[in-house]
């Protein structure tokens, strides 16, 4: 007696790949721009595109009004240096928002494992979603500094514009930048849940501002004025300032200034290494 075979092959339409193999380089930026797109609602649902496009447009706000007042009065009254300390809050919520949305869902679903498979590395995951972040900050803020800047030159007020300013701002901006995305990227590592990802940032934010304040306004009462300017680098934007001031020379936001500036250099340092640090651990830990 013959027997039939019963197992059957269908052909459906998968080709092996011959292409080039772009390897890590590649691969690392293409997550970085995927992620970058992601953070301000690009290629998502609608409803992941009104909280960017929120944030932005209140961003944009003071810039209007700033302009505004320069053609009608002929008088500038939004600092460029101080404009990101000004914006803080929103700039919280921006980084409260978008952080998590990085880095949650592919630890809570667990898909880690499929980047790294082939050619990505933890350290080249990380990098992509830090870049992502930090770029993503950088034109939060940068661009509304330009569209001001633009505006300033074509209301073209007594004096000539502020360049140095805008181009100390500039640079604020890219350390901001670089020390937040740092902070949230760590602290939404922490938990795969968006949800708690979002109120670790936002706890943050606030524990760190109450406490900065706090301490300052104690230490400035109690006659400890030489330490009460170390206080408010607990707040990560009065350090940004802080940094500001002391690379490129521009007044502080707060009247009684900061600390040296090599010091506040040195922390935001160390606090930027601490963190990346956090984030390679855990995705370490993830991967294993």
């Amino acid at each position: 007696m013959t027997t039939e075979p019963t197992a059957v092959i269908h052909d459906i339409g998968y080709r092996h790949y011959d292409g080039p193999r772009l390897g890590r380089g590649n691969a690392t930026m293409a997550l970085a721009v995927q992620s970058l797109r992601g953070t301000f609602g690009l290629g998502r649902a609608i409803r992941a595109k009104i909280m960017p496009l929120l944030l932005i447009a209140i961003m944009f706000m003071p810039v209007v009004v700033s302009i505004g007042v320069m053609a009608v009065a002929k008088e500038r009254i939004l600092p460029y240096p101080q404009y990101m300390v000004f914006m803080q809050a929103v700039i919280a919520v921006f980084l409260a928002a978008q952080s998590p949305y990085l880095v949650a869902p592919d630890l809570r679903f667990r898909v880690l494992p499929l980047y790294l498979s082939r050619p990505l590395t933890v350290t080249d995951y990380v990098v992509a979603k830090l870049s992502a972040l930090t770029v993503a900050l950088f034109l939060l803020t940068a661009v509304p500094l330009t569209v001001m800047f633009i505006g300033e030159l074509l209301v073209d007020l007594p004096g000539g514009a502020r360049t140095g300013d805008y181009l100390a701002s500039i640079g604020g901006s890219v350390v901001s930048a670089v020390l937040l995305a740092s902070i949230g990227v760590v602290l939404a590592s922490l938990t795969p849940r968006r949800g708690l990802g979002v109120a670790s940032v936002i706890a943050f934010y606030m524990f760190t501002a109450a406490v900065s304040g706090m301490f300052n306004g104690i230490l400035s009462s109690t006659g400890h004025d030489s330490l009460a300017p170390w206080a408010l680098l607990l707040n990560p934007f009065f350090l940004t300032d802080a940094v500001q001031s002391g690379l490129f020379g521009t007044d502080p936001s707060v009247g009684d200034g900061y600390p040296a500036g090599l010091w506040t250099c040195l922390i935001l340092l160390a606090e930027v290494a601490v963190a990346v640090s956090g984030i390679l651990l855990r995705y370490r830990k993830a991967a294993a």
